[in-house]
Order: structure tokens, then C-alpha cells, then sequence
């Protein structure tokens, strides 16, 4: 991919993010798409792991979806595991075929998938030439708490392993952005400084900006998670969280610059259980599961459609009568709070005051 096709999709996501801060747009840049339910995970935060998926959307389903809806400029694929999705490059093949402004795709892994699988899927996608792939390895303690909290013994040094392995595959494309991802939780509460040392002996070189930081969320259509009480207490997580992003260093670049405000609102969320600032749910992103059906976010179980009932088409269900009804909840400040990255990015670069 030339640097000028890079530019002008950067420009184009840009362009898209600063017109949502004046209201909805005719069609989402940002997509959150779940692409399967199966997760090989046994985590104590989330109930994915239970569900047992039938008639998930087929490959020629996720493509005619991609080609009826060709806006999308940043994609973020989630599960479950995306990489038990043995099709998972043809799906993230095609959107990149189906956009042409494309430019940013974001995934998660648990580590748990064979190693030299996920390392060639991560190659093929990055020489289709999407400008940013970001991959980030789950790990939400050091090695006893890691496997204590994921269910699965052995999973921090498969966690160490995959991220050396991508590190390698990262000297060679530089369009590869790759982060330790940590959910903190009652479970793991007090333990981020400690993870991120138990981690360098590991892997000398890592730093604290190699960890994003996620707070544990309730959902009842994604996690299916609602009987399960996370909570840490506030006080003390949001000063953990303001004393590690501290130990941070600046990074320009969009998804660096973005990650930092994030993380500094994040402590501010968790201290006050307040929104920092209005979602762009249904004005510039939505989320789309592994059935077809589409909800404002990942944490609002409040169903807008299925595309298998449209055509594939985003059109009639962006425009429907229960989006108009949700974009009313939200600009009245009636939203379910929460402030996860899959729906925060979009609400900062789309709530410039917020920011200010």
C-alpha cells in the first residue's frame, strides 16, 4: 500500500470522525463486529465461554454485508476467539476489498489458538495492505493470576509467547500496532504494577506503553455477564490506573494519542461511575454480532435489527425508528453508562469539548 493511498484513508477516517461531532452521520465509520461466540476461554469476568453458537453469519453472508456497506473506515473484530474463525483473513478480506477508504482493523487474541496459525493469519492480513492492523494479547494478570482468572492453566505462557512471536512479525511490517490488553476487575484489582514487572522479566524491552487497560463491563447481550459482580473498589482502581498511565511516555500517532486520553478518562470513570463524556453509539459506530443482529454497543442490549432481515443492508436499520429513539436517549444523557475502548474511541475524536 503506498503512503499516499495511507494518507488520503487517514484523512478520510479523520474528515469522518471530526464531521460526528455535529450529530449522526448518513452511514457508521466504525464498526464492532463479533464474529463468533466459540471462546476456548473459561474466564470469571464474562460468560462467553458458555454459549454454545449455532448459524453464525457464513462467510457469503459477511461478504454481501461488506459489499452492500462500503463506509466502514475502521473495523474492529471481537469474540469470543476471532481466531476459531478459520475464515477469519476472507472476512477481514472482505471489507478491505469492499471499502476503499478502510484503514484501521483492531482484534483481540487469547493466545489459546495455535501460535504459527494466528502469526500467518496476522502476515496475510498485513500484506493485503490495510494501512493499521492492531492486535492486542489479553493478559490480566501475571502467571498464577492470569490463569486463575482466564480458567486455563499454562495461559500467561502462552500469552509471553504469542506476543514475542508477533513482536518478531512486527520488525517486518510496520503497520503492525500490538498491545498487552488488561481487563482489571475485583479479581486482579491492585495487581497492574505487579503484571507489568512479572511481564518485563519476560520480555525486557516491554514498557508501559506496551498495556492497554480495560475495566471489566456487564452486558447482558454480549457477555451475558449480568449476575456476575466485578466491581473493584473505585477509589482505589482509579488510582491505580492514574499512577501506571503516569509511567507512561508520549507517542504520536493516531491510536497512541487516542489510548492516552482514553486511559486518563478511564480513572475518571471509575472514580465517579460517570460517562466522561456522550457515546457516538448509532451516530458514528454500532455493533454487530455473530447472528446478524445489530445494537447500538457492545454493553446497550437494546437490538435496532438484523441485517439477515434487510438484505445485509445497514441503511433501513440505521435510519429505523428504534436508532431515532436510542440517538434521543443519548442526546438526553439517559445512555447506559460505561467507557470501554470498543465504544470510547469514537466518542473522543468525536466530542472534541469533551477532550478540552
Amino acid at each position: 500500500m503506498g503512503g499516499f493511498d495511507s494518507a488520503r484513508r487517514l484523512l478520510g477516517l479523520a474528515y469522518e470522525a471530526a464531521m460526528s461531532n455535529f450529530g449522526s452521520l448518513e452511514c457508521p465509520y466504525k464498526l464492532t463486529f463479533s464474529v463468533t461466540y466459540l471462546c476456548q476461554s473459561r474466564c470469571k469476568t464474562c460468560n462467553i465461554w458458555q454459549i454454545k453458537p449455532r448459524d453464525e453469519l457464513g462467510l457469503a453472508e459477511v461478504k454481501e454485508f461488506a459489499s452492500k456497506n462500503r463506509g466502514f473506515r475502521w473495523i474492529e473484530i471481537t469474540g469470543g476467539e476471532p481466531f476459531l474463525r478459520s475464515d477469519i483473513v476472507e472476512i477481514v478480506r472482505a471489507f478491505w476489498d469492499s471499502s476503499a477508504g478502510l484503514y484501521v482493523v483492531t482484534m483481540p487474541t487469547n493466545s489459546l489458538c495455535n501460535h504459527d496459525m494466528v502469526v500467518g493469519k496476522v502476515r496475510q492480513m498485513l500484506e493485503m495492505g490495510i494501512p493499521k492492523i492492531s492486535i492486542t494479547v489479553s493478559l490480566d494478570g501475571y502467571r498464577e493470576l492470569h490463569d486463575n482468572v482466564r480458567g486455563i492453566s499454562g495461559n500467561f505462557d502462552r500469552c509471553i509467547e504469542m506476543f514475542r512471536k508477533l513482536s518478531e512479525l512486527k520488525k517486518s511490517y510496520g503497520n503492525l500496532f500490538l498491545v498487552f490488553g488488561y481487563t482489571m476487575s475485583k479479581y486482579n484489582q491492585g495487581e497492574l504494577e505487579k503484571t507489568f514487572n512479572e511481564v518485563k522479566k519476560e520480555i525486557p524491552w516491554i514498557t508501559h506503553n506496551d498495556f492497554h487497560i480495560n475495566m471489566g463491563q456487564i452486558s447482558d447481550s454480549y457477555y451475558r455477564n449480568g449476575s456476575i459482580d466485578l466491581s473493584p473498589d473505585r477509589e482505589f482502581a482509579a488510582a491505580e490506573i492514574k499512577e501506571f498511565v503516569s509511567r507512561r511516555n508520549f507517542q504520536p500517532g493516531m491510536i497512541p494519542i487516542i489510548e492516552g486520553i482514553f486511559l486518563k478518562k478511564l480513572s475518571e470513570y471509575v472514580r465517579t461511575a460517570r460517562q466522561p463524556m456522550k457515546s457516538k453509539s448509532l451516530d458514528a459506530s454500532l455493533f454487530l454480532d455473530s447472528y446478524g443482529n445489530v445494537y447500538p454497543s457492545i454493553m446497550w442490549s437494546r437490538k435496532i435489527g438484523n441485517i439477515r432481515e434487510t438484505g445485509y443492508s445497514l441503511g433501513e436499520i440505521w435510519k429505523n425508528s428504534e436508532a431515532e429513539e436510542v440517538r434521543k436517549i443519548i442526546n438526553e444523557g439517559r445512555e447506559p453508562v460505561s467507557w470501554t475502548a470498543c465504544e470510547a474511541y469514537q466518542s473522543i475524536v468525536g466530542n472534541v469539548k469533551g477532550i478540552i
